[in-house]
Order: C-alpha cells, then sequence, then structure tokens
C-alpha cells in the first residue's frame, strides 16, 4: 500500500450521470488528530452550468480555490486524511448554511426556512453565489427552487455527513480533533473608487477571534508558517465562515481553523494558471504541515 489511499467518491454516479460531491485522501495510517479540509478548491463545472452562465469558464473559476487542494496534499504523508469538494464554490458553496440564499434569484418565493437575511446571500455569496469574486454575475436567468433544493441535497449535504465523520472519528481515536480548513484569497480588491488594495500577508489565520480554536492552536499554528518564511496576520479581513463557526468546539475538544493562503503567491489570477513559485509554496506548506501535525500529536 502506498502512502495514501483515495475515497472514491469522484465516480459518476450510476443513476444521475453527475459526480458526486467529495473526495476523501487517506493517509496509510492516521497518526496525528488533525484533519485537513478543502472546500472551495472544486473544479467539476457541469456542462449545463457552464451554458447557463453569462460567463465564459475561466471567469467562473474566479471564486475557486484553484491548486489549494494539491498544495495539502502533502498532509497524507503527515498522518492527516484531507476531505476536498469535487464542485466548485461557483456552483455550490459547502462553507455556508445549506440554505443561505438571496430571493431576488429565483422565479418564485423561496421556502420560509430558507435564510433570506442572511449578510453573505445579499452580498451574492450564498449557498448558491450569485457572483464571482470580481463581482461578475453568474447566472443568465433566474433559478427555479426544486433544481437548486435537489443540488444541495446531492452535494452540501454529502460533503457535510463526510465532514462530520472525518471529525468524529478523529475525536474517538485522539480524544480530540482540529481541522484545518484550506483557503486561498485574492491578493487584494477594488476599493468603491476603484483602487486595488491590495492584502499585506501571505496567510491570514482565522480562528473567529479566539472563538473556534484554543488562542495557543492560532499562535503555534503562526509561528510554524513565519518559520517557512509566510507573513501572517488573524482574523481580517478573512475571521472563518460557516466551517470554524458550525464545527469549532473548542469545549468540546473539536478545533477548527481557517487558513487563506494569498493566490499571488503561486497562481496568475487573471488566467487561473500556476506559477513557477508554486512548486515553492508546495515545499514550504509541507514543511510547515509536518510541524503542526507532529505539534498537534504531541499537545493536544
Amino acid at each position: 500500500m502506498g502512502a495514501s489511499t483515495t475515497e472514491a467518491y469522484d465516480r459518476l454516479d450510476e443513476t444521475s450521470g453527475a459526480k458526486a460531491s467529495f473526495i476523501i485522501l487517506h493517509p496509510k495510517k492516521q497518526t496525528t488528530p488533525v484533519v485537513y479540509a478543502s472546500p472551495h478548491s472544486g473544479c467539476y463545472y457541469p456542462q449545463d452550468f457552464i451554458e447557463s452562465s453569462l460567463l465564459n469558464p475561466t471567469a467562473l473559476r474566479r471564486s475557486e480555490d484553484a491548486f489549494i487542494d494539491e498544495i495539502y496534499e502533502a498532509c497524507t504523508k503527515f498522518g492527516s486524511p484531507l476531505l476536498k469538494a469535487v464542485y466548485p464554490r461557483a456552483y455550490i458553496d459547502v462553507n455556508r448554511e445549506p440554505y443561505e440564499l438571496d430571493p431576488n434569484m429565483f422565479d418564485s418565493p423561496l421556502p420560509s426556512f430558507v435564510n433570506t437575511d442572511s449578510p453573505r446571500a445579499q452580498v451574492g455569496l450564498g449557498t448558491i453565489a450569485k457572483i464571482v469574486t470580481n463581482g461578475a454575475d453568474i447566472y443568465r436567468n433566474k433559478l427555479h427552487f426544486p433544481v437548486i433544493d435537489e443540488r444541495i441535497k446531492r452535494l452540501y449535504h454529502p460533503y457535510h455527513a463526510a465532514l462530520r465523520r472525518l471529525i468524529e472519528e478523529t475525536r474517538e481515536r485522539f480524544g480530540t480533533c482540529l481541522l484545518i480548513d484550506c483557503h486561498s484569497m485574492p491578493s487584494g480588491s477594488l476599493t468603491p473608487n476603484g483602487d486595488f488594495q491590495r492584502i499585506e500577508a501571505d496567510i491570514i489565520l482565522g480562528d473567529r477571534f479566539g472563538t473556534s480554536c484554543d488562542s495557543w492552536i492560532t499562535e503555534r499554528t503562526q509561528h510554524v508558517l513565519e518559520t517557512q518564511g509566510f507573513s501572517v496576520k488573524r482574523n481580517r479581513p478573512y475571521a472563518g465562515g460557516f466551517t470554524t463557526q458550525h464545527y469549532g468546539e473548542p469545549a468540546r475538544q473539536t478545533h477548527v481553523l481557517q487558513i487563506e493562503l494569498n493566490r499571488a503567491l503561486y497562481m496568475d489570477e487573471d488566467h487561473i494558471t500556476p506559477l513557477p513559485q508554486l512548486n515553492d509554496v508546495k515545499r514550504r506548506l509541507q514543511a510547515a504541515i509536518e510541524d503542526l501535525n507532529a505539534l498537534a500529536k504531541a499537545s493536544l
């Protein structure tokens, strides 16, 4: 057996003909209480979704955490599993509540259980996104809720069932679990007056201001990353999303820390292509993962 095994959820579903929602890469043996998840690196774009969009395939990828799953795959070498989404954030965002939806995107009123007051949905970044990262609209026409409901049931819920299972199994085995939620961030954004405001950090750690994991974990993770030459800040502008808020329960020995990696370090953000520096970033992150896993095994 090799260093890791793949739980084969990337196959086509025999009934619907659609891909399943996630892949799990398992280590040969899990030796540390750390689990890694990449909810936004999925890059399977259904053809009917592309045809229903105002955007070309490259523009649709602007919200994707491209190459993040590839960067973190090294975690299996050091005793951790990696859960990664198959479908992209532009199609369904599993780092949201299951029903954070903008009612203006739909052709009829939404059911009462839908969270239409979500600030994230109101800016176009709900469970079903209205826009990609640069603000361009995704859909050509209004959406039909039963179709979206089926999408959520088929893709969102299985991803979270798998994540819960990984957390629970890890906590049962080690008495604790540290979930690292792996993301990338744009190198900057446009201000209201049209200026480009660059993010002055290589990495931003999000622990929801100390509520999703013990502060010493964030501090030690920052030290590990800075040892590898990354500049690191905390919580602003990314404190953590649904995953950190929903699963982070330090009192129950479940710690969740979000890591946002600056895309300019390793990719061409306009063309969604890797830069030569990608291999160096992978090498440095691999060293950080090794240290973090060893630290968690010894201290959690």
